[in-house]
């Protein structure tokens, strides 16, 4: 005996659930533009998690290389550097800013323009270990009058 179309659409529903269980919401995401010639830029962004995840890696067709990155203080030095994973406690909004956790792109394959969008995939895993890849569009700005070398 076949199930009936309604039970196997029931189950292929079920079965697809534990997929995106642990999807976050990702809001104002955005990228510094960059100069010809510059081959690394940032990505800063605010991620919220409904259960406990990780931000496990980040991919993007524009640059090479994409990693998760903190800035921490070694000594009186502040110093960044790539993380394994970025904690996502349940509800609670986690920022990616400047000074603070962020994406970078290095390699780029293009210069980075205000006004543009780019993709980007963030890779989060929930505590079933199962991991998520979530599409983000990524708007390109001028770094703000503050934040712009001097």
């Amino acid at each position: 005996m076949f199930p009936s179309r309604k039970t196997l659409a029931v189950v292929v529903a079920l079965a697809a659930l534990p997929l995106v269980t642990h999807a976050a919401e990702i809001s104002e995401a955005w990228a510094r533009s960059t100069v010809n010639g510059q081959t690394a830029s940032v990505v800063y962004l605010t991620v919220t998690s409904a259960r406990p995840a990780r931000l496990v890696g980040a991919s993007s067709p524009v640059a090479a290389v994409v990693q998760v990155h903190e800035m921490a203080m070694q000594g009186t030095t502040m110093k960044m550097r790539a993380v394994e994973a970025l904690e996502l406690p349940a509800g609670k909004a986690v920022e990616l800013k400047p000074g603070g956790p962020h994406v970078m792109l290095m390699d780029l394959r293009q210069s980075l323009s205000s006004g543009d969008k780019l993709p980007l995939i963030l890779r989060i895993e929930g505590a079933d270990h199962r991991i998520v890849e979530q599409a983000v569009s990524v708007d390109v700005r001028d770094a703000p009058p503050m934040m712009k070398s001097r």
